[in-house]
């Protein structure tokens, strides 16, 4: 004996109400939001200024102050990541006191939010360990030490 088991047309498959191209494109959006949070290049690499920027931020000078580029880079890019997050927490109030057809589009809405919330917080994460990581490596190098008197 053999079953069969067989699918309508792919245009007529839904999952949670939703196309497959609906679900295929919403994934894609996160996971690019997500790798922009992160502040992640197409390598995977963190990406923490353009070259432009850390010639800009190099052709400022640094007299008087002991850390090195990439700490004032991560410095910066915590920063916004932090003004991100109160943006994302403030769009994510909003949503909650909106009001939406039915209960399901405000619970979309809102967990849409939270996951940005999420993707913004692990980048914060990643970028606080890295700046943890370029701290300890200079202190460890005395560069943090001022020899001038």
């Amino acid at each position: 004996m053999s079953i069969s088991v067989g699918f309508p047309a792919a245009g007529a498959i839904t999952i949670n109400g939703k196309s497959p191209a609906t679900i295929e494109a919403l994934s894609q959006g996160a996971a690019d939001s997500a790798a922009q949070a992160l502040g992640v290049d197409e390598e995977g690499k963190l990406r923490v200024a353009s070259a432009s920027e850390a010639e800009k931020a190099e052709a400022q000078g640094s007299e008087g102050d002991n850390q090195s580029l990439v700490v004032k880079m991560l410095l910066k890019r915590m920063k916004e990541l932090q003004a991100q997050l109160q943006e994302q927490q403030q769009q994510l109030a909003a949503a909650q006191a909106a009001s939406y057809p039915t209960p399901e589009a405000k619970a979309t809405v809102v967990m849409a939010i939270q996951g940005q919330i999420v993707d913004t917080n692990g980048a914060l994460q990643e970028v606080a360990g890295k700046l943890v990581k370029e701290l300890s490596k200079d202190a460890s190098s005395g560069t943090l030490v001022s020899t001038t008197a």
